[in-house]
């Protein structure tokens, strides 16, 4: 398929460029970016004249949940939602059962998604066999087969020597370490942060310590081995300052968070709404303030959603015993469009976090529309409003916060190796 993008703005960090443009695709690249570019009858245009056009969204941090957990989601459903929320490229997380610590399971989830998938899917291997903890995963198999970073993810690697030689080994291959921060002996059994609310509410806590402190090891375990740690839904003003003085100190840390930890605080679990339970739980309004303070000075480089179905059945039960996680896919964007509304970012720094910085720390070659990349696009209209109903959404789980939040800002098409996947 050829395809015109015409008269739409365009942004793209990775080249400096701002402006209004067309964009011409054939066979799945971009062949020519420039003013009024001419085409033959037959190829397909898309007005984008009040839009924005910028690379294709990347979400470093997704749960597919197949293999083993269809009934929540599957690569098909879950890719559809990505494809919706404006995300060509998604990572998807090992906690799969079995887990993705093998390369017949990274081929299993490579197949079903050339299959059924409508975006692309890169997979996340495991740092340890069945996410146990233990013995480290073949990390070069998991490369091989096409794994393109390895994490334990709701897991932290509790071990400290264990995480050593798993960073070690994971830099012989080049594959970033995506880090579950979490002390499991300072969270116990807490649902929610620990602090006034969950006095009030009379609901186990979980301190940000229990963030900082393996935040503060991973750093140390990195500056030892020279491998590359990422830090995973940054959620504490604690986190932010101890990445900030790691990179002051050229340690090779990166970092994502997630548009929850940026308009939401722990005052949204009144009323228990399961929908509001996650890890790390939602924090403070300090905290909130120190995360969005971090992305804009760049101490946190990249933007993820921890996209986390789970059923109704599921979220339905008492607090304490709901699983943690929600539905991101579909809001994440519009949500960071609050951040700009509000002047925390430019809409150059949402791409940036949103696209070229997880392409960087991936290693992958995307997030940008240099001639010759391939066609990977999202057209957003920033001045459509729409309200959240979850009946609409195309995750097959629901559980989400943000059910009735007005929000500014939808994808008008979704473009993946030039083939239009979502026309909104």
């Amino acid at each position: 398929m050829n395809l015109l993008i015409k008269n739409g703005h365009i942004i793209d960090p990775a080249d400096n460029r701002e402006g209004i443009a067309d964009i011409l695709i054939q066979n799945g690249r971009i062949m020519q970016v420039d003013q009024n570019i001419s085409v033959s009858p037959d190829v397909e245009l898309i007005d984008a004249a009040g839009q924005l056009v910028v690379p294709g969204l990347i979400d470093m941090h997704t749960h597919l949940r197949e293999p083993g957990y269809e009934y929540k989601e599957t690569i098909q459903t879950g890719t559809m939602s990505a494809a919706a929320g404006g995300f060509t490229t998604v990572c998807c997380m090992p906690n799969t059962k079995p887990v993705n610590d093998s390369q017949s399971v990274t081929e299993f989830i490579l197949h079903k998604a050339s299959t059924e998938g409508v975006v692309n899917v890169l997979p996340v291997g495991a740092i340890t066999k069945g996410c146990n903890g233990d013995e480290i995963t073949e990390m070069g198999e998991l490369k091989k087969a096409g794994c393109i970073a390895v994490s334990d993810d709701g897991k932290p690697v509790m071990n400290s020597l264990v995480m050593r030689r798993a960073l070690e080994y994971a830099k012989m291959f080049k594959l970033p370490v995506i880090s579950h921060c979490e002390d499991l002996s300072l969270s116990k059994d807490g649902v929610i942060n620990e602090g006034r609310i969950s006095t009030e509410l009379g609901l186990m806590g979980i301190p940000n310590a229990s963030e900082d402190v393996m935040v503060s090891r991973d750093i140390a375990l990195a500056e030892l081995t020279g491998g590359h740690i990422h830090i995973a839904h940054v959620s504490t003003r604690g986190t932010v300052d101890l990445i900030r003085r790691a990179k002051e100190n050229g340690i090779n840390v990166t970092s994502e968070t997630c548009p929850h930890y940026l308009v939401l605080t722990d005052d949204a679990v009144r009323g228990y709404n399961t929908n509001t339970k996650m890890k790390p739980p939602l924090r403070t309004w300090k905290d909130v303030e120190a995360v969005r303070k971090g992305l804009h000075d760049g101490t946190i480089d990249a933007i993820a959603t921890d996209h986390a179905p789970h059923s109704q059945e599921e979220k339905e039960r008492e607090f304490d015993y709901a699983p943690f996680g929600i539905v991101g896919l579909e809001t994440a964007l519009p949500l960071i469009f609050r951040l700009v509304e509000e002047g925390v970012l430019t809409l150059r720094e949402l791409v940036l976090m949103m696209s070229l910085n997880p392409a960087r720390i991936l290693g992958i070659d995307k997030g940008n529309l240099g001639i010759g990349a391939a066609a990977d696009i999202t057209v957003i209209n920033p001045n459509t409003t729409w309200v959240v109903e979850t009946v609409n959404l195309k995750s097959k789980s629901k559980n989400t916060p943000f059910e009735g939040w007005k929000m500014r800002g939808k994808v008008s098409y979704t473009i993946v190796g030039g083939r239009v996947v979502y026309k909104g």
